[in-house]
């Protein structure tokens, strides 16, 4: 346990090592402000990032070693992954006919509906603005 927790020290450690590689060019002025970089500047950029990369993988890599071996102990609970239900099979879909003659007792029973009130339903198959005002409706 003590190994596991020395690498992910020294791998985050590496990691800032190779954050300030990255900007050391800038912060000690080897690098001149608006000009285009020097190879210098690129290479400490790039072995920064490169250096970087690998203390977080690293550390990361530890971590999860850290906690295998916590949950192996018993120390740490792991909890199970809920499996999502599966969904169930999509019902048919009605064919438009189909469709048409399930809505055709509806539609007549408005057409009397409106005929029995003395209202005459509109072409496009809306009742007229105002219908139903005066009962609260």
């Amino acid at each position: 346990m003590t190994r596991k927790f020395a690498g992910a020290v020294l791998a985050a450690l590496a990691a800032l090592a190779g954050l300030w590689l990255m900007i050391a060019p800038f912060a000690l002025g080897t690098q001149p402000e608006g000009a285009s970089w020097n190879s210098a500047t690129v290479t400490e950029f790039v072995t920064g990032l490169g250096v970087t990369l690998t203390g977080l993988a690293g550390a990361v890599a530890f971590a999860a070693a850290i906690r295998a071996d916590l949950a192996a102990r018993g120390l740490v609970r792991v909890r199970e992954r809920r499996r999502e239900p599966e969904p169930a099979p999509a019902a048919p879909q009605p064919s438009s006919g189909e469709l048409a003659a399930l809505l055709a007792p509806l539609v007549e029973a408005l057409r009397e509906d409106l005929s029995a009130s003395g209202r005459e339903p509109r072409s496009n198959g809306s009742a007229p603005l105002g219908v139903g005002a005066e009962d609260g409706r």
